[in-house]
């Protein structure tokens, strides 16, 4: 995706700089008022700014508040099949909020990515992602490939008698979030992966299996339990971590307010 970095200010503009290196084909957009940022592009108002590069880009990504980025939307949207994804992230880096465009200009994998990025929460709405309830953590060796992958996770779903169609993301912990195998699997599941950080894996507090292997190896307590966990609200495992072969999953289920 050909992404724009839009920001009004010198805190946006630090998550700008870390999104940028991580994701490909980024331009910075920052407001004049800002300190300078090598490489990104001024502007004056971001109602005028948006209304020019609006169609120029597959995804804008606004590192302002939410209400902002509603009026500067106002009188461009066309239809769900022509306008970009746009995520909005608060610039405290805690929320990447999927607002336009969830699943047909893939700004639902976007908000997840940019949250990768940054450590945050992703947070989508879209209806049909709302009512998948599962969350599959994994834990892979390294260079495991993709078909190992995608053969244990559909393993261990078949395990809970359930399928890819009801998952919600996949989990892992950060250390794994350039493993290719599993990025490649994720995409061939169609399902997004969510890598929850190492220091949020060891301070949990939830209750999970730790492995004195993954310890030695990694430094973390485990994987793909305590990623299942953390990847979602009110989560509980419904099935503990299986080993298929070089690869490690764990399943978990969320608890939605209307199930209750």
């Amino acid at each position: 995706m050909k992404i724009a970095l839009i920001t009004l200010s010198d805190k946006g503009a630090q998550l700008a700089r870390r999104l940028a290196s991580e994701l490909p084909d980024t331009t910075v957009y920052l407001h004049k008022s800002a300190a300078p940022m090598a490489g990104a592009e001024t502007f004056e108002k971001i109602v005028e700014l948006t209304r020019e590069i609006f169609t120029a880009y597959d995804g804008l990504v606004y590192l302002a508040p939410c209400g902002v980025v509603v009026r500067a939307l106002d009188g461009n949207l066309a239809h769900k099949t022509k306008d970009p994804a746009v995520v909005v992230v608060d610039v405290g880096g805690r929320h990447a909020v999927s607002l336009l465009g969830g699943h047909e200009a893939g700004a639902n994998a976007l908000a997840v990515s940019v949250a990768n990025a940054l450590g945050a929460e992703p947070v989508i709405s879209t209806t049909t992602e709302a009512v998948k309830t599962l969350i599959v953590g994994v834990g892979c060796r390294r260079g495991v490939n993709a078909d190992e992958i995608t053969t244990a996770v559909k393993q261990a779903l078949a395990q809970v008698g359930a399928s890819a169609d009801d998952v919600r993301v996949l989990a892992s912990a950060d250390i794994k979030s350039r493993e290719e195998g599993l990025l490649r699997a994720a995409r061939l599941l169609g399902i997004p992966v969510r890598f929850i950080t190492s220091d949020e894996i060891r301070n949990s507090a939830r209750q999970f299996t730790h492995s004195e292997l993954v310890e030695q190896k990694v430094n973390l307590p485990a994987v793909a339990e305590p990623a299942a966990l953390l990847a979602g609200s009110r989560t509980k495992l419904v099935l503990p971590k299986t080993i298929y072969g070089r690869v490690t999953v764990a399943v978990a289920k969320e608890s939605c307010m209307w199930s209750e």
